[in-house]
């Protein structure tokens, strides 16, 4: 049950962080998420995910929405994709 609600968070961390332009995807390399840089467009997308959370009554502590968005944030690439990087001989 416990893995059920982490997959929720996660979802709606994800949903939430593309959706307010906080992260985006590469667009050659879909597997790359690329952190925009944009505080305010984080901010929103916590009060985005936690809208959403309990909307679909997903139960969830503040700590855990707040570590999971830093989770996220942490392993997207930094604001640009690293492997468009090791592709592109100009950069």
């Amino acid at each position: 049950m416990m893995s059920a609600k982490l997959d929720d968070l996660s979802a709606a961390v994800r949903y939430a962080l593309e959706t307010t332009r906080a992260t985006t995807v590469c667009p050659f390399h879909g597997e790359v998420i690329i952190r925009v840089g944009d505080d305010a467009a984080e901010s929103h997308a916590y009060e985005r995910a936690k809208r959403i959370l309990r909307s679909d009554g997903t139960p969830f502590e503040a700590d855990a929405l707040r570590e999971e968005i830093g989770r996220q944030l942490a392993i997207a690439a930094d604001g640009r994709c690293p492997k468009c990087d090791r592709a592109d001989p100009a950069g």
